[in-house]
């Protein structure tokens, strides 16, 4: 009983390597318009206050059974809060999941660390649209590069 009560806990295991769905470079044009400047090689975010910048929609992503991985770099300056990357996943006849990176969210002035924000998928479930997003809490100057979206299949 111990063992089956485990296992309802464990953390599914990869079934292969990761693989890209996916990268963005700051040529390709985002959802957000106006508080984005193409800056670094990726975008620079001038914040006032909250706010969420909304980045890539991924219709259709073709996955199921995995773990998938919104990637980026981020780059803080003078950030009076935080900011972390936000995933939403819509499931057909389910709504819409979030994921966010509040683990290896940012803060006050860094120079570029890797970021990542994971969402689990379930056999049978495949969402037809992941969104990609950077959720600014506070003011400063956030920068973002090497969006990347990918998966890892599960057993």
């Amino acid at each position: 009983m111990f063992e089956r009560l485990k296992s309802l806990f464990r953390m599914p295991q990869p079934a292969g390597p990761p693989q890209k769905i996916r990268s963005f470079k700051s040529s390709d044009p985002t959802l957000t318009q106006g508080s984005l400047v193409v800056d670094q090689d990726g975008w620079r975010v001038e914040s006032k206050g909250n706010e969420t910048v909304r980045f890539f929609e991924l219709p259709n992503p073709g996955v199921e059974q995995c773990l998938l991985a919104y990637r980026a770099k981020l780059k803080t300056e003078d950030l009076q809060g935080r900011a972390y990357l936000e995933m939403w996943c819509r499931l057909p006849g389910r709504g819409e999941f979030f994921s966010k990176g509040l683990h290896h969210a940012v803060k006050g002035s860094n120079s570029w660390a890797a970021c990542e924000t994971p969402f689990y998928l379930k056999k049978g479930q495949s969402p037809d649209l992941v969104k990609l997003n950077l959720v600014v809490e506070g003011s400063g100057r956030v920068w973002i590069k090497e969006i990347e979206l990918s998966y890892t299949p599960l057993k």
